[in-house]
């Protein structure tokens, strides 16, 4: 698709907080946030002329890398949110994204994402095939500290198993980013997931996932890592 006329490169859009993206206390869910944030880079993308159907044309797709989140508060339901959005950076097959959100005005979630274009034949990293210039790179942060890689205890307290369902693919083929969260926070303790004492998630992404594999996920209260076969390909750390 050609570059939209109602492109900018800094890209906002409001969404209203439904029941559907709630925790039983009202406040967002975390998983929501990352999905909420993985719309409006897409719509950005799309824009832009560098959305997953013009990817196809070339056999690539973005993949998401590491992800951090600062949170500061929860949006709760019925609550109205502005997300905003920008590339900080984007040469050969890696960009950075920012994003933010916004409650009355108040900046309330800082996020930084790393992502990787991969070619989906190979599944190996390829050089974006699109033209990108018309994107302003700001380096403006959205965030506090950088994004970082993680550093897994050597040992866990805890173990759970699954297998990736149908329902955890997504278009790519794969499990989606947002799953991985998801995963972890069910095994996390509940009251530390909402009574809102999470500030922080770090999040690294070190391998694909696909329909019918056999994972485990290991954890303490605030380190988890997902494994197949002894392989990492996943670490989340949790600041409280």
């Amino acid at each position: 698709m050609p570059v939209s006329p109602d492109f900018t490169s800094i890209y906002q859009q409001n969404f209203e907080i439904g029941f559907q993206h709630c925790y039983p206390n009202g406040f967002l869910k975390h998983t929501e946030i990352c999905n909420l944030f993985q719309i409006v880079a897409g719509i950005h993308a799309d824009l832009g002329g560098i959305s997953y159907l013009d990817m196809q044309q070339h056999h690539q797709a973005w993949v998401l890398s590491r992800m951090r989140i600062e949170i500061t508060k929860l949006p709760k339901w019925k609550d109205v949110i502005t997300i905003k959005t920008w590339i900080k950076t984007l040469e050969n097959s890696r960009s950075v994204r920012c994003l933010e959100m916004y409650l009355n005005d108040e900046k309330i979630i800082g996020c930084e994402t790393f992502w990787v274009v991969i070619n989906t034949k190979t599944r190996r990293p390829d050089n974006l095939a699109l033209p990108h210039a018309h994107f302003e790179k700001f380096d403006t942060d959205s965030i506090l500290k950088t994004i970082q890689k993680i550093n897994s205890p050597e040992v866990f307290t805890f173990k759970n198993e699954r297998k990736i369902l149908l329902s955890d693919i997504d278009i790519v083929n794969h499990a989606n980013n947002v799953k991985y969260l998801e995963w972890c926070l069910d095994v996390t303790n509940v009251e530390t997931v909402l009574s809102q004492k999470i500030k922080t998630l770090n999040l690294n992404y070190l391998q694909e996932l696909n329909y019918n594999d056999a994972i485990e996920i290991h954890h303490t209260t605030t380190s988890f890592l997902i494994t197949k076969e002894g392989k990492s390909c996943f670490a989340l750390e949790v600041e409280i």
